[in-house]
């Protein structure tokens, strides 16, 4: 398997202040990330993931710890060389139009004249602005702009796209076409490292993941290592049942099943469970009469993973701000 991105043991520490108080901003991060895929790099705002992306694209140094791009070491320029990069907050020259824009980061990616204009013109297709081609850029709403960086990180037809929250800003007509672009990358062979706050669309179109809590990484592999087979809840549906607040069902007082069941005719009663708690709300039902129309079981989400590993972190978020350092 060939390693398109790679990190060993990487850190970056801030100073502060007049007494240079240090934060940590990323803690010893090992990070694979194979060619050919689509890889999300999520944690919750303050995590480290810009600080690990602005280091491997070399817009600041590490304190601690190396980072290679296609093998080569990220401090050598030559390492970006195949990358396209778009950032967290990218700021553009608000006088250049869409495909004045497009052909300055072209002519800096060193594509040939002759092919420069065919390009401009079919990446502004591909991310819906063909119609806004001789628009200044001061023009252009927030989620046009980052469609716009998009474009600039594909112009030099990279083999590596690095992706700060790319999907900042857009509605969801954007994040479709976002997801699609970022499937078709992958479809073509070339490898997509994205940050996003949007854990469904990583869930829904990442090979690979990992999660960074508070300058560490706490997880990473397929959606499907880290999310296991542990089943979230429960959504259960029962027919001719209600709640209602006088008539124990005999038997379950003591369970964590409901205890003031009755029988409704024609009613029916939905409620998400605990996995412990359905055999008990399934005997109390049949107790009095009732059936039960459907159990559909739910698997974790990314969400739930990324809040679980947040309260896990919560201990040593003091002392990663130094104030116990």
């Amino acid at each position: 398997m060939t390693i398109a991105i790679r990190t060993e043991k990487l850190s970056k520490v801030y100073r502060s202040g007049f007494w240079r108080i240090p934060y940590t901003g990323l803690s010893d991060l090992d990070l694979e990330v194979p060619e050919g895929t689509s890889f999300g790099f999520i944690g919750p705002n303050g995590a480290g993931k810009t600080t690990a992306i602005k280091t491997l694209m070399s817009l600041q140094k590490a304190t601690g710890g190396r980072a290679w791009i296609h093998g080569i070491e990220v401090p050598d320029p030559e390492s970006r060389r195949r990358v396209g990069f778009l950032p967290e907050r990218p700021y553009f020259y608000e006088h250049l139009t869409a495909g004045e824009f497009l052909d300055f980061y072209g002519r800096l990616c060193e594509v040939p004249s002759a092919e420069r204009g065919r390009r401009v013109a079919r990446l502004l297709e591909r991310v819906d602005l063909d119609r806004f081609r001789d628009v200044p850029l001061g023009k252009f709403s927030k989620g046009m702009l980052q469609r716009a960086g998009l474009a600039q990180a594909l112009v030099g037809e990279p083999d590596l796209l690095v992706l700060d929250e790319p999907m900042s800003g857009l509605d969801p007509l954007g994040r479709v076409l976002v997801r699609d672009l970022i499937l078709e990358e992958r479809r073509l062979g070339r490898t997509v490292f994205f940050s996003s706050h949007v854990l469904a669309d990583v869930e829904a179109i990442c090979d690979r993941v990992a999660i960074v809590v508070s300058g560490k990484l706490r997880g990473q592999g397929t959606v499907a290592e880290l999310l296991g087979h542990t089943v979230a809840h429960v959504d259960c549906t029962f027919v001719g049942v209600a709640e209602g607040t006088d008539t124990l069902v005999p038997g379950v007082e003591g369970a964590p099943a409901p205890n003031h069941l009755v029988a409704a005719p024609g009613g029916h009663l939905t409620r998400r469970l605990d996995p412990n708690e359905v055999d008990h709300w399934i005997d109390a039902a049949r107790r009095v009469g009732g059936t039960v129309a459907s159990i559909v079981p739910a698997q974790r989400t990314l969400e739930q993973v990324l809040l679980d590993e947040v309260e896990r972190a919560r201990p040593v978020d003091a002392k990663r701000l130094g104030v116990l350092a």
